[in-house]
């Protein structure tokens, strides 16, 4: 009997709290897991006494389900996702629905819409955000994809979101295909960014100020009072002041290595594939990178010396509220970032993002949640078709604002030699985004050197060989070899560095050539006539020289009999 209002296929805890929390809003929800027996376990424990039911196999499943069926699959994104959908399929008629609410990449989700669309099924990409707890009491939901599927799943997915404000759920119609995934994949890129900033800030406090976990701890409880009011915030001030069952500080003892699920780095990776300078994310994901080296780090603080300057003797409180505007003002740059990705996303994909929505979706029930966000929300409504968020008057003041003890605190940070990859990529960014004139021109002058020699070279063999290059055909090589004229550049200086030199020689240049003979030959043949002319040149100079000092002129020749003279004389 179809009793069901959606099913859900996944029993880690993630999905209980999901079935728990749409259990709690009246809906009815059929569960079943591949390990059937958790089913059962669920049933009996988490689920007891609730309207939960279960299923032992995926046509049980899908049989009491009311129609259109609606299926959410909450398992490890990639394989398990296509395993999982290609079971059911056969399963399900024209106009089900199918919602994958894992951390699936944005593209796998384009995918599989088309696919499945052919086969008359919808198929929905949620971002899911908020973590077990979010799941349970009130995620923050981005769904996209078939948009014929909205009104069949809007009522469950709203009813279950976290709330805002006057009760506005933090869930709405993200956009076609893979913009609900890829909006989540920003939203974990710019979480990223929050936790490497608020690291930035803990390491000033710590090692410039020199303060102990739990003066740090009131710091950040004062700081969540003010614009920085954020989940991240509040749990920074709770962690700090943690301590374990010793009386110690829990944070000291934890190894200062971060990993990574791989969101951030799809961010980054997205930003360099759309040409948007998402700077503050991309370093938040090397900072990780560069935190796993741990034992090569341990080496090299015994190696590698830094600036030897006195600790931070100024005013602390002033320094602290110069740190507090430093990480608002940086925190301001990477939210106009991800914002300037999605917005380049939806001219690429043919996306209808509303942005002050995905703002509202982000202000509670995920991660990043905060009071801020509210002003993203705030500035898009104001202007929907506002370019950067840093032409909006609220934040363009708000930076300005802050910008002295920004500068201040970097310039700080960096004498007394503090890593602050974040903060100073954010600055570098407004620096450069205020910039009406910036060297790029240089680049391009070279660039245009290329391309011309480029274009001498196939006129040679347009001559030669008979043949015709297009305009676009000499573009393009002109392209790869600016492009590896820079990869050239940059193992250059790896030869030059591996060999603890500063200058690059030609021994490195044959290096870089020993894997074409004949280049190799030629590099060599042209070493060897430069070395020759080199040779010749210092020859000619030092003949020239000594033919100068042996023709004195006839002041010259007196000057030297008086001084002879005088010589005698004494």
């Amino acid at each position: 009997m179809a009793e069901a209002d959606i099913a859900l296929i996944g029993l880690a805890v993630m999905g209980q709290n999901l079935i728990l929390n749409m259990n709690d809003h009246g809906f009815v929800v059929c569960a079943f897991n591949r390990t059937v027996s958790k089913v059962d376990d669920f049933l009996a424990n988490e689920a007891k006494g609730t309207k939960v039911i279960g299923a032992h196999s995926l046509q049980e499943m899908v049989s009491k389900l009311k129609k259109p069926r609606r299926v959410i699959l909450l398992v490890k994104a990639g394989s398990a996702v296509d395993d999982f959908i290609n079971k059911l399929v056969p399963l399900l008629e024209t106009g089900d629905i199918i919602i994958d609410g894992g951390n699936s990449e944005y593209r796998d989700t384009t995918r599989r819409c088309k696919e499945l669309q052919a086969k008359g099924i919808l198929f929905v990409g949620s971002g899911v955000s908020g973590g077990e707890e979010g799941a349970r009491y009130g995620p923050s939901l981005m769904p996209g994809g078939a948009k014929e599927a909205w009104p069949h799943i809007k009522t469950i997915f709203q009813s279950i979101a976290a709330k805002v404000g006057s009760g506005e759920p933090c869930c709405d119609w993200v956009g076609d295909e893979g913009a609900g995934h890829f909006v989540k994949m920003v939203h974990n890129g710019i979480e990223y960014g929050d936790m490497q900033l608020i690291c930035e800030a803990y390491h000033l406090m710590k090692d410039v100020v020199g303060m102990e976990h739990d003066e740090m701890a009131k710091v950040f409880q004062e700081w969540n009072k003010t614009e920085l009011d954020s989940f991240l915030i509040e749990i920074t001030a709770n962690i700090l002041k943690f301590k374990d069952s010793d009386g110690k500080f829990l944070l000291p003892k934890i190894r200062d290595s971060a990993g990574q699920k791989g969101t951030g780095k799809w961010t980054a990776i997205s930003a360099l594939e759309y040409g948007v300078p998402v700077t503050l994310i991309g370093e938040a994901v090397f900072a990780r990178c560069l935190s796993s080296l741990k034992e090569e780090r341990v080496q090299a603080s015994r190696l590698l010396a830094g600036p030897r300057l006195p600790q931070f003797s100024g005013d602390k409180k002033a320094f602290l509220e110069d740190i507090r505007k430093a990480l608002y003002a940086s925190k301001i740059i990477s939210y106009a970032q991800g914002f300037m990705l999605l917005r380049q996303a939806a001219r690429e994909f043919g996306w209808t993002l509303n942005y002050g929505a995905i703002a509202l979706m982000w202000r509670g029930g995920c991660i990043i949640r905060s009071v801020f966000l509210g002003k993203i929300k705030d500035a898009f409504d104001r202007n929907p078709d506002l370019q950067n968020l840093l032409l909006d008057d609220f934040f363009k003041t708000a930076v300005e604002n802050c910008q002295d003890s920004w500068r201040r605190v970097i310039s700080t940070g960096v004498q007394i030699g503090i890593p602050m990859p974040c903060f100073t990529t954010a600055l570098s960014f407004y620096d450069g985004y205020r910039h009406e004139v910036l060297p790029a021109n240089l680049i391009q002058r070279l660039k245009a050197a290329v391309h011309y020699t480029v274009g001498c070279l196939c006129q040679e063999v347009e001559e030669d060989k008979d043949v015709q290059f297009s305009k676009q055909s000499i573009a393009a090589i002109s392209e790869i070899t600016f492009r590896q004229c820079e990869i050239f550049a940059k193992d250059l200086e790896m030869f030059a560095r591996h060999a603890k030199r500063s200058t690059i020689n030609t021994e490195d240049v044959k290096l870089l050539a020993r894997r074409s003979s004949s280049l190799l030959k030629y590099i060599t043949q042209k070493s060897e006539e430069l070395a020759s002319s080199n040779m010749e040149q210092k020859e000619k100079k030092k003949k020239k020289s000594s033919a100068t000092k042996g023709e004195r002129t006839p002041r010259a020749k007196e000057a030297a009999v008086t001084e002879s003279e005088d010589s005698n004389m004494s």
